[in-house]
């Protein structure tokens, strides 16, 4: 029984910390798995890191510290904010893949980063077969599968469509980004109240290329994930390619994804898919 109670304790004090940060957050940054938040985050805490006077430069493990995961990690999460403590100059963004929930994101802003779900799925195909080792089937099977495949993307896009009409929110597609990195970080921004500082923006762009990002995540790895650098399809910057899951799925494959989404996703979902260039 006293076991029981301690566990129920810890939940409860884990939610009303994780409350308490999220009332003290500027902005949230959602997005499913393999959206490309990665990526944005670390072209973000280049800005961030510029503009606020960090002094050391911003690799893949002291991002974090600029734009944290919304959780209690020490080192990814809020206790290893760096301005958690102190006067902050630039917004604190909190980053998740948690489903949207009313009480625990509240009505703070959001910042909804999206892609095109046939990329996803690939993308989360190799993450789980060759990043994560969770998964051991067919790209097929892994469609059909109701806890990493299609169905829990298009669970996910649904409660958060409906939960963006209750708040303030900016929507970012991958496409859109990929397109124009600059101008659409700028409107992040713009979206955030941050003044432009137009040389630290070019810098952050710079920085976050695609190949620079790959050959140094081959060097340093991503935080608290242990995992074969040197196979390019387990990487976390694996390809970064739009459009690029007509390399590994077939036209069958894309028509399920397709009608997956014609089908199951609400039309506040299919509005927010649709920034990616998808109408379904």
């Amino acid at each position: 029984m006293a076991s029981i109670l301690r566990r129920i304790w810890r939940r409860v004090e884990k939610r009303v910390r994780l409350t308490t940060y999220a009332a003290k957050s500027d902005c949230f940054l959602i997005s499913y798995p393999k959206s490309g938040r990665t990526w944005f985050r670390y072209v973000l805490s280049h800005y961030l890191g510029a503009v606020s006077g960090v002094p050391e430069g911003i690799d893949l493990h002291n991002m974090f510290s600029i734009v944290p995961n919304f959780d209690l990690d020490p080192v990814r999460g809020m206790p290893g904010y760096r301005f958690r403590e102190t006067k902050k100059t630039i917004p604190t963004i909190l980053v998740s893949h948690l489903d949207y929930r009313a009480s625990l994101f509240l009505r703070r802003p959001v910042i909804m980063m999206v892609r095109d779900p046939r990329d996803v799925i690939v993308s989360a195909y190799f993450h789980a077969t060759r990043h994560k080792h969770r998964f051991a089937g067919s790209i097929t099977e892994f469609i059909k599968d109701q806890d990493q495949g299609m169905p829990a993307m298009i669970d996910y896009l649904n409660r958060w469509a409906a939960g963006l009409s209750s708040r303030p929110h900016f929507v970012l597609s991958y496409e859109g980004l990929s397109a124009d990195t600059e101008a659409r970080t700028e409107a992040v921004l713009g979206f955030l109240g941050c003044p432009i500082d137009r040389t630290a923006l070019r810098s952050a762009v710079a920085a976050g290329r695609f190949e620079a990002m790959q050959d140094r995540e081959r060097v340093e790895g991503i935080p608290a994930h242990d995992y074969d650098r040197s196979d390019v399809e387990s990487l976390r910057m694996r390809r970064g390619k739009a459009g690029g899951f007509r390399d590994y799925l077939d036209e069958a494959q894309v028509a399920e994804v397709e009608r997956l989404c014609a089908v199951d996703l609400t039309a506040a979902a299919k509005r927010l898919v649709g920034h990616t260039g998808l109408n379904v």
